[in-house]
């Protein structure tokens, strides 16, 4: 099993790498965003989420979401030390959010509406925070409608496009022996555990 942690370790810190290097790319974006049409900044929020969501697309492991987003917050600061404490704990929150839903049925239940309904919830919570740090209530109740979508829409849409890059990243098959079931609970369906039913 040591083989299996220097791997999904080393996995992890390469979807991180390249996690890292988005945000640093979405860095700048955001920033022409706030600086000019701060209610738009939800729609590309959503880029934190892919190094979280591919991992645990590809892995379905506890903490794998945790980890890429500290690699990714880490390169991206190495990049733009500027904004070192921006992207380190936009990573480690993201991550953290990333984890709690799967958390609930103790890393065991994987399913796609899973990840659509965390992230949907957790780019709500992500934009309630950043809602508060720059300010936006000056907004109109439209407005900020409008702010708030995009915080829920733009993490479904980048946890869909996370979802395909692990699924292609899946067919390669370099995650082989590091994946778990998508559903491990004792009594899903086809589990030793399940209970057997009667037809």
């Amino acid at each position: 099993m040591r083989n299996a942690s220097t791997r999904l370790l080393l996995t992890c810190a390469a979807i991180g790498v390249a996690g890292g290097l988005v945000f640093v790319v979405s860095g700048y974006l955001n920033g022409l965003v706030s600086a000019t049409a701060p209610v738009l900044y939800g729609s590309i929020v959503g880029v934190y989420f892919l190094p979280g969501v591919v991992a645990q697309s590809l892995l379905r492991r506890g903490g794998v979401a945790l980890l890429t987003g500290l690699f990714a917050g880490l390169i991206a600061a190495a990049f733009s030390p500027q904004w070192f404490l921006r992207y380190l704990g936009a990573g480690l929150a993201i991550g953290l959010l990333q984890e709690l839903p799967f958390l609930v049925s103790r890393y065991r239940y994987w399913r796609a509406w899973v990840f659509y309904l965390a992230a949907a919830i957790a780019g709500i919570i992500f934009g309630a925070g950043v809602y508060l740090t720059i300010g936006a209530e000056q907004f109109s109740a439209n407005l900020s409608v409008v702010y708030f979508a995009l915080f829920a829409v733009s993490p479904i849409f980048f946890t869909w496009l996370g979802r395909v890059i692990a699924s292609r990243i899946d067919k390669t098959g370099v995650a082989r022996g590091l994946q778990r079931e998508v559903d491990r609970r004792p009594d899903a369906p086809g589990s030793v555990d399940a209970p057997v039913t009667s037809a």
